[in-house]
């Protein structure tokens, strides 16, 4: 093939992937001087959190009691400036053509958002130190703390699970899927923001969990990898399409655990204190204190 024929496929392929029709729906005309979410950034903040929560495990390691009201003061500060950004451009990013308020609007509101943010950290650290606690406690191989909070992915998922569902309950667009996003990239597990969970929550190993949108999670839960905690089948309207916005996820009550590769579906409740076992799908609701296992033929 010639290279005149070359340039022609480059030139045919540049005028359809330009049709109106062709990106319709796949395209976001960025307005002039909004910002954009950065992925990049959103990692930043996600260390700069962990660093504040875990200080001398994550960020600069040489704190000393001495020094940890500066460092902390110091990451506070970038923190709230780089996450007020990002907040203003998942607003911006959220937002019609047709109603946008004014830009000055929008900074007053990312700016206050991130300060609710930053004056929940207290409460981040201490629901994170059970999920820390309830880790080590049930996993024998684990030999400190420190391990669990430096190794174990876990953990990992659960910090930017619970940042990303503050900032979700704060009313913040767009910028907590990104951050769930990239703890299901960095560990292979899947929390949605929208989830709620209780504290001392552990997940062991990992690998393959998924959590849905409206699941419920007691206190003292313990799952393993490959749990799915998912929807059943998705109501749909009178054009056809799914039905948002609905619980459609299960609700596990306190001290339930669920070994691996079990699949519990539907809006279906796991009472309190009962054990699911691994390898089965869960359809109905399970009473309080039962065992449920599958059986050898």
């Amino acid at each position: 093939m010639s290279p005149k024929n070359f340039t022609n496929i480059l030139t045919k392929t540049v005028v359809e992937l330009s049709e109106s029709e062709s990106y319709k729906g796949l395209f976001h005309q960025n307005k002039d001087g909004e910002p954009l979410p950065s992925a990049k950034v959103l990692n930043e903040i996600i260390e700069l959190t962990r660093s504040i929560i875990f200080p001398g495990y994550y960020g600069n390691s040489i704190i000393k009691n001495q020094t940890i009201n500066y460092h902390i003061g110091v990451n506070v500060e970038k923190l709230f400036d780089l996450l007020a950004e990002q907040i203003m451009a998942g607003l911006c990013f959220a937002e019609t053509e047709e109603c946008r308020p004014c830009h000055e609007s929008k900074r007053e509101k990312a700016t206050e958002l991130s300060a609710q943010f930053i004056g929940y950290l207290p409460e981040l650290r201490q629901i994170l130190s059970t999920d820390v606690i309830a880790v080590y406690n049930g996993d024998p191989a684990a030999q400190s703390y420190g391990e669990v909070i430096c190794c174990y992915p876990a953990i990992k998922a659960i910090s930017n699970y619970r940042i990303a569902h503050k900032l979700l309950e704060l009313g913040v667009p767009l910028i907590p899927r990104i951050i769930t996003e990239i703890g299901h990239s960095e560990t292979g597990i899947d929390i949605h923001p929208g989830a709620i969970i209780g504290n001392h929550f552990a997940i062991d190993h990992g690998t393959g969990v998924v959590i849905g949108a409206t699941s419920i999670i007691g206190n003292n839960v313990k799952i393993y990898q490959g749990v799915t905690l998912g929807a059943r089948s998705f109501p749909l309207d009178t054009e056809g399409k799914p039905i948002k916005g609905i619980p459609r996820h299960p609700i596990l009550e306190d001290n339930v655990i669920v070994y691996s590769n079990a699949t519990i579906l539907g809006r279906i409740t796991i009472g309190h204190d009962a054990i699911v076992g691994g390898n089965i799908w869960v359809t109905e609701d399970i009473p309080a204190e039962a065992k449920v296992f599958k059986k050898n033929k």
